[in-house]
């Protein structure tokens, strides 16, 4: 029987607003943020959407955004927390290494500078996420979580090319739908509520 796994990145920071590189460290959620994770869970109210079990990353920033889209209670896993980018955490994006042409990604460039690769983060973030829906209680669940582990996560499921066709973009508050069966995830939809940013 399949199952319902929201996916949620976290609300926008002020690591985020100001173009920094936010793995492992951490920053609070701007005003912005803020509204916009309640934006969220009014949509959830007004659709009718429950949880039966809601997560959230070991992060301040995931666990802040869940408890402003639910107040019930939650469990917090290190398993779905951000790609760690090693010395690079907390430095400018400009930064960032150009993608690997054929990973699609940053592939294992933060490596070496102590942090993740790509598949690191895509493994990890499978296991636990398998793990979870695999309980026998867990029908619809939540999960806030963070851009690049989310993203490693779809591209489990999706290849770069359907995400690229689909348009698919993880803004914060990115919220997406999978069906879950026999070990395997669906991508079903993307649900963007974040209000337009015209700073």
């Amino acid at each position: 029987m399949a199952k319902t796994l929201y996916m949620m990145r976290h609300g926008e920071t002020l690591f985020n607003r100001l173009k920094k590189i936010q793995g492992a460290c951490d920053s609070p959620l701007t005003p912005k943020g803020i509204a916009d994770a309640q934006r969220v869970g009014a949509y959830f109210q007004a659709q009718g959407i429950t949880f039966d079990h809601a997560y959230s990353s070991t992060q301040e920033r995931a666990s802040d955004t869940l408890e402003l889209v639910t107040k019930q209670p939650y469990e917090r896993l290190k398993g779905i927390k951000e790609w760690n980018f090693g010395v690079f955490e907390g430095e400018s994006e400009v930064l960032n290494p150009k993608p690997d042409p054929v990973r699609r990604s940053h592939g294992d460039f933060f490596c070496q500078y102590g942090g993740e690769s790509d598949l690191q983060v895509q493994d990890r973030v499978v296991k636990t996420l398998t793990a979870v829906m695999a309980r026998p209680d867990h029908h619809q669940v939540l999960v806030v979580s963070h851009g690049g582990a989310s993203f490693m996560f779809l591209r489990q499921w999706l290849s770069m090319d359907e995400i690229e066709r689909q348009g698919i973009v993880l803004h914060n508050c990115a919220v997406i739908k999978y069906q879950y069966d026999a070990g395997r995830f669906t991508f079903e939809k993307i649900i963007n509520l974040a209000a337009t940013d015209k700073n």
